[in-house]
């Protein structure tokens, strides 16, 4: 699904579920200028997906027309595709990355993460028969944070000798989590990012 795609889904959506919606909600919840906004609005009025009202006279409200419905539900399935065909990809990649560690005997793995990313990690390694010995995270304080259920340790708390591998499962780029594992006294041959660091040539 390209990105035209997904913006305009966004706009129709919150057109259709916030019937008070102004062009300057709509650009700050795109993250786009209120001019560019006011074009894409206009775009889809042209295609007939949405009606522009001046009722009252002061005010512009949008209403999404039966042919924006339509296409709203079209971008909808599409988006929910794409996000499904996204993840089998995620989970084959992340497969093939950690089936190798899974085959190490006695390899005990820790995961730095606590997002989506870990999420699917977690889930990998749970279907290739990996318990963790650890869930560590940079986020809030530490205090009875759990994670699918296991304690999340703070990197500070964390041992190095309590595990063999720590996997970092972010989206974001891992250079600063890695520095700041490594100050904590984590050996860095011990680090595995799950995502190329930026750095990396």
């Amino acid at each position: 699904m390209d990105q035209a795609a997904q913006r305009d889904l966004k706009i129709l959506t919150e057109i259709a579920e916030r019937g008070d919606v102004t062009q300057r909600g709509l650009s700050n919840s795109l993250g786009i200028a209120l001019g560019l906004t006011n074009l894409y609005l206009k775009r889809l009025a042209r295609k007939g997906y949405i009606k522009i009202t001046t009722i009252p006279r002061n005010r512009i409200k949008y209403l999404l027309t039966p042919k924006g419905l339509a296409q709203k539900t079209r971008l909808t399935y599409e988006y929910m595709d794409y996000s499904l065909q996204l993840y089998k990809q995620t989970r084959h990649t992340l497969r093939e990355v950690l089936e190798p560690l899974c085959r190490r005997p006695g390899c005990r793995l820790a995961l730095y993460g606590t997002g989506e990313a870990a999420e699917l990690a977690y889930l990998t390694l749970r279907e290739l028969g990996m318990d963790l010995a650890a869930v560590v995270d940079g986020d809030g304080d530490g205090a009875d944070r759990r994670f699918l259920g296991l304690p999340v340790q703070r990197p500070a708390d964390l041992a190095p000798e309590a595990f063999d591998l720590l996997l970092v499962a972010t989206f974001t780029p891992p250079d600063a989590i890695v520095e700041t594992l490594v100050a904590h006294g984590i050996p860095r041959e011990k680090v595995l990012p799950l995502r190329r660091p930026e750095n990396a040539n």
